[in-house]
């Protein structure tokens, strides 16, 4: 093997360490540590701590309010204490995880290489921006390593530009003459302390190099590149090569908090957390699955009239914002709803009329299979029209006033001739945002939405974007039907079936899309349920459907929707709908209205509203100095796969995921296994990144809202400069600085099927089953075959029966309280 190759091999292999990170305008929530899965949670906390310098576990001051709150059973937490050999009292073990924590220090070894990050953020902001720089950088064409040769001769913070030239001109090459001296042995451990000095930066350029793209087409960069760089620069500046003192090592009071080799104490005291949340959740849903209502079957039980259809039936994708709305659904008349990840099982890279982009809208751990592009619909001119002309002349407008707020020559004469109408614009959208909203929302519904008069291309087979084929073929709709028919345990169809798809609303608010579709790679999920829609409601796929066993009425009719997390608003798109239900669609617009009064007002009531409902709702959707718009997925804990019937009346408080199985009608298992290889494994990486953006927000998560700096259309930095950040704001996780909304517990999994079934699915699913043996998760399986009896994963595909409230000094009768709310304090500690 060549010394080239060799580089790049050890490159590749150093990467592993650094998880991926999407763009800001595509956010993808995904667990910072993802790179350390293949070993113990306990152990990836502790390696990634030495190398990111971030913390792994809730501090003390947050376990002892969960302590004192209930949030944590004190008999379920004493027994795993004395399970680890701890048998001090809480007061003295809390008061230990206090004291190390004050007591550890920070290695500072490596602040000699601030000066290379601080000057290599500022070649990464330049060379990687996407469209936000008025002057980009030249000769991005050629490459990073390149095109920072060609200009850094005339960055005057080196302190020899002139020497950049003397580098060799092939990144490799360059990286191999920096570290030529380097012990051949050690170069994995050198090329990660590199990467892990700016995991933001690296981990886009990872993403990017890896997922490819316009951009990337364009202007390419690779790892290799950016370490040229970096090591030119190192060099540069006579900084140390690697971490002074060699191989950086367990400090002392990391070792002072284990038993020997057991895991860590602050673990114990997470596992208890979990135990306590996972104990009532599964208990509650065990009491729900002794009702006369679930005993009669899969299917929710309403009250069914005109031969026993209910209303309508409508489909959300899985986010537990969609459990709150479709409580209040079910509360408002005679609706099944049902849970499906939110790209409604259609792996697509989609185009919207009015775009030049096309989006890859489905998990990032699936790649797209088909184009699908928006194309005006026949009969429809007269809307298309409309559209065209409101939105090539705000378009206009757009590029007009860009144009004159960035040019030197003419931004101040710009603020002369319109400052007093500008000045009066900006003090309407700070001080009255609800009439703003008011305002916005009278001018969109005069013009007409591109839904209203496009539909999307789904037949044809020529090749349109890549080698991607557009469209799709029959026998794949019928397909992508069947599945989600499977999934919902469909035996009968009401009139209107309606699959909605989710987005939120924000002002002002880089983190936007990171409040849109998880399963969509953080776009609306408006599209995808119009595709499925459209497939559905084709008349070769109802008939291939009936073929299969399918007893789809001939009165059913499949709409799509999108439901607007912010404000609770559900928007029905119904052009293929028929005069004859007319009245049915009335009648569920005016209940999703209702439902969204009462989702809005329980929702805003959790962020502390002084006058909680839609109103409090629409103005923090308008406000562009509002920092928490919604709380997105914060509080996230659970994850129910299985029927509504096991759910169904439960309040949830937002907290689970929920997504539709029937065991009955999958014999094969590979209903479930796609489940589980699927949105079960996109749902812990939110639970991931929400978790570590509570525990250390400034390491994995972004910071305050109030002091980002949006860099590049890519991402923010804290301040004017530095890393990515890389999570969540301190907003979206945080009632207070110091005190969490979201309870950092790793996601608790609860399946409804033959505990054997999930064995065999598991047992084909390496991936997943690591996850479970390392502790990323767990795992709960209800066996309806087994008197519904709830068995947890333990390891090594083996179960134990799950605890009982009374063994956990609990009534068992008493009814579960799974809310995040706080209650009061124990009149005395231990």
């Amino acid at each position: 093997m060549s010394t080239n190759e060799t580089i790049r091999d050890t490159i590749e292999q150093a990467a592993t360490s650094v998880g991926s990170v999407w763009p800001l305008h595509s956010f993808v929530t995904a667990n910072p540590l993802s790179g350390f899965e293949d070993r113990p949670f306990h152990e990836a906390v502790e390696q990634a701590e030495h190398l990111f310098g971030g913390r792994g576990y809730p501090s003390a001051d947050v376990f002892r309010a969960a302590l004192e709150t209930g949030q944590i059973d004190r008999e379920t937490l004493r027994r795993e204490l004395r399970d680890h050999g701890y048998e001090e009292d809480l007061s003295t073990l809390l008061a230990r995880m206090e004291t190390q924590a004050e007591s550890a220090t920070e290695d500072d070894a490596s602040s000699q290489h601030d000066v290379v990050d601080t000057v290599l953020t500022k070649w990464l902001a330049a060379f990687l921006d996407e469209g936000h720089a008025s002057w980009p950088m030249p000769n991005r064409e050629r490459g990073f390593y390149a095109a920072f040769q060609s200009v850094a001769r005339h960055d005057g913070s080196l302190p020899n530009p002139s020497a950049v030239a003397t580098y060799p001109d092939d990144p490799t090459e360059a990286i191999d003459q920096v570290v030529s001296a380097y012990p051949r042995d050690q170069l994995v451990d050198l090329f990660e302390f590199h990467l892990g000095r700016l995991p933001g930066w690296t981990g886009f350029i990872k993403q990017r190099a890896e997922n490819g793209g316009d951009w990337q087409a364009t202007y390419p960069i690779t790892l290799t590149e950016y370490l040229a760089v970096r090591m030119v620069l190192t060099d540069l500046f006579d900084a140390p090569l690697g971490p002074s003192g060699g191989a950086v090592e367990s400090t002392q009071s990391e070792r002072n908090l284990h038993h020997g080799d057991e895991v860590p104490l602050p673990e114990i005291w997470l596992d208890a957390w979990e135990a306590t949340y996972r104990t009532e959740l599964v208990e509650a849903i065990a009491d729900q699955k002794q009702s006369p209502a679930a005993a009669e079957g899969s299917q929710p039980a309403i009250a069914l009239e005109d031969g026993g259809r209910p209303d309508a039936q409508l489909v959300f994708c899985i986010d537990t914002r969609s459990e709150v709305i479709r409580r209040h659904i079910e509360d408002a008349g005679a609706y099944e709803t049902y849970g499906y990840a939110g790209f409604f099982g259609i792996p697509m890279r989609y185009e919207a009329y009015d775009s030049n982009v096309a989006i890859d809208a489905c998990p990032p751990i699936l790649d797209a299979q088909h184009y699908v592009a928006d194309r005006p619909a026949e009969g429809c001119d007269h809307e298309h029209d409309r559209y065209d002309t409101w939105t090539n002349t705000t378009s206009a407008a757009g590029n007009v006033l860009k144009s004159l707020t960035s040019n030197a020559a003419t931004v101040f004469s710009f603020v002369e001739s319109t400052g007093v109408g500008y000045g009066a614009a900006l003090t309407a959208r700070t001080l009255f945002p609800s009439r703003v909203y008011d305002f916005l929302t009278g001018a969109s519904e005069r013009v007409p939405s591109d839904a209203d008069f496009c539909e999307p291309a789904l037949d044809g087979d020529s090749t349109a974007d890549g080698d991607l084929p557009q469209g799709l073929s029959t026998a794949e709709k019928v397909e992508y039907a069947e599945t989600a028919f499977e999934l919902m345990g469909w035996d009968e169809f009401a009139r209107i079936v309606a699959f909605v798809g989710h987005a939120s609303q924000t002002a002002n608010n880089p983190f936007e899309s990171s409040l849109d579709c998880g399963a969509c790679a953080g776009n609306a999920g408006g599209p995808s349920a119009r595709v499925l829609a459209a497939i559905c409601n084709d008349d070769e796929v109802k008939a291939a459907l009936r073929d299969r066993g399918f007893d789809i009425p001939s009165d059913t009719v499949f709409v799509a929707g999108e439901h607007n997390t912010t404000t609770d608003e559900v928007t029905l798109f119904t052009g293929p709908v028929p005069e004859s239900h007319e009245e049915d669609l009335e009648q569920l617009r005016s209940d999703l209205e209702t439902a969204r009064e009462g989702a809005a007002a329980e929702r805003t009531e959790s962020m502390d509203a002084s006058a909680p409902g839609t109103r409090e709702a629409e103005r923090r959707a308008a406000d562009w100095a509002e920092t928490r718009p919604e709380w997105g997925l914060a509080g996230n804990a659970g994850f129910v796969i299985g029927p509504r019937s096991l759910t169904e009346g439960l309040d949830l408080d937002g907290r689970s995921f929920l997504h539709s199985y029937d065991w009955r009608d999958d014999d094969s298992g590979e209903a479930l296994a796609a489940i589980v290889s699927g949105p079960m494994v996109v749902t812990q990486w939110i639970n991931m990144q929400y978790y570590f953006s509570t525990v250390d927000n400034a390491v994995y998560g972004s910071g305050s809202k109030i002091t980002h700096n949006p860099v590049g259309n890519v991402g923010v930095y804290q301040g004017n400069g530095g890393d990515l950040m890389t999570g969540l704001p301190l907003q979206s996780v945080k009632a207070a600085d110091d005190d969490p909304y979201h309870q950092p517990l790793r996601l608790s999994t609860v399946i409804h099927a033959p505990v054997d079934r999930v064995t065999s699915v598991l047992e084909a699913n390496a991936a997943v089953t690591e996850l479970l043996d390392n502790g990323w998760l767990s795992l709960t399986v209800v066996d309806p075959t087994q008197n519904d009896t709830a068995f947890e994963y333990d390891e090594n595909l083996t179960w134990v029966a799950a605890e009982t409230a009374d063994k956990h000094g609990r009534d068992a009768a008493e009814e579960p309280e799974l809310t995040a709310e706080r209650a009061a304090p124990p009149a005395a500690d231990d």
